[in-house]
């Protein structure tokens, strides 16, 4: 009973640490071979449902203290996010009007996509600024010492005009760069006209980004089902005036501590595109020298019978079966399973290798 209370106030505790704890959001899973390119043409965004949709209705206008309905004649946004299973990246479709589209100023005073992201829901400040060590350690210091680093902040310009597509708002800017960042943009206007912008990007979510690279970086590891910490802000520049800055998360906070983001849940696939049986496994080598291998059972949909055949002669009925080869050897391992509907085979040749 007390391992029990202890994991309710848990849990408690994570959900209470999200703004807005009552509301949770959708991230769109895309089948793995429908990727979403990222080339500005928008169509791959299509099987995306409405219901996964945040319009400028989320938003509170809080520049002003107090959040504020955002007025769509003003302002208006829509917002989808999507993942891939095994690929550790966010993808995000911005569909924007804009009454006076402000990107004339080579730096910052333009309309601007405020996003961060806090995948492994570490929390708290993350800008050198907010660090709590600033009364000891120079702040010149601190931003080589976790500016951005447990979650990130990218300032994406809408749209970019000769510059880089986001500011990353930390000491990492090489996160923004390919592979681990990219975007396209459609739009007709010029600057100080109103119009329709389309965006479409993505980013590689860390849980640790170091200001020296990515060798040093532990990516974060997206998981189906699971919660995550996003949010984003738009400012919308009206002749290089901040007219509103409307959020997500209905507290300004959100911009440089990572406590006060809304909860985005990773979605399983669709039913529409999810298969009802498919055979599929991997395995870990637990003992080399004893030629013993460790199988994993990664099949999707309802299962009652798995069949192994290792390859050697030998099988097994088991969901997650450990066995010893003995002699060295490329071996060709097939995994079956049946279910109400019908059967799924995976065969995966030389994978598995013993010597």
């Amino acid at each position: 009973m007390k391992y029990k209370a202890a994991m309710v106030s848990v849990i408690a505790f994570v959900l209470l640490s999200f703004a807005r704890p009552e509301k949770e959001f959708k991230i769109f899973q895309f089948p793995q071979n429908q990727i979403p390119r990222i080339d500005g043409e928008f169509s791959d965004w299509k099987m995306v449902p409405e219901t996964y949709t945040i319009g400028i209705e989320e938003l509170k206008n809080t520049k002003f203290g107090e959040g504020v309905a955002q007025d769509p004649k003003d302002f208006d946004l829509k917002v989808k996010v999507g993942w891939v299973k095994d690929l550790n990246r966010l993808y995000f479709f911005i569909d924007a009007y804009d009454n006076y589209w402000d990107f004339s100023d080579p730096v910052m005073r333009q309309d601007i996509f405020e996003l961060v992201v806090d995948a492994d829901l570490s929390g708290g400040p993350f800008i050198y600024k907010e660090n709590s060590n600033k009364e000891i350690v120079p702040l010149s210091q601190l931003y080589f010492k976790g500016h951005g680093a447990h979650a990130q902040n990218y300032h994406v310009f809408t749209p970019a005009k000769d510059k880089d597509w986001a500011m990353p708002w930390g000491n990492t800017p090489w996160i923004k760069e390919f592979p681990h960042a990219n975007a396209a943009c459609k739009y007709n206007f010029k600057s100080g006209e109103s119009g329709r912008m389309q965006m479409e990007f993505y980013i590689t979510p860390y849980d640790f980004a170091a200001f020296e690279g990515p060798d040093r970086s532990i990516v974060s590891n997206l998981k189906e089902n699971e919660l995550i910490g996003l949010s984003w802000s738009m400012l919308d520049f009206d002749g290089q005036k901040c007219e509103s800055f409307m959020n997500l998360s209905h507290d300004l906070k959100m911009i440089n501590n990572a406590s006060y983001l809304c909860a985005f849940r990773l979605m399983p696939l669709e039913k529409e595109f999810a298969k009802a049986l498919d055979a599929n496994w991997k395995f870990v080598t637990e003992n080399r020298e004893k030629r013993i291998i460790r199988f994993y059972d990664h099949s999707v949909g309802e299962i009652t019978k798995w069949h192994w055949d290792f390859g050697d002669g030998e099988s097994s009925e088991e969901q997650n079966p450990v066995h010893q080869y003995k002699q060295g050897k490329e071996w060709v391992v097939i995994l079956t399973v049946e279910g109400p509907a019908g059967k799924s085979v995976r065969s995966k040749v030389w994978d598995v290798v013993t010597q």
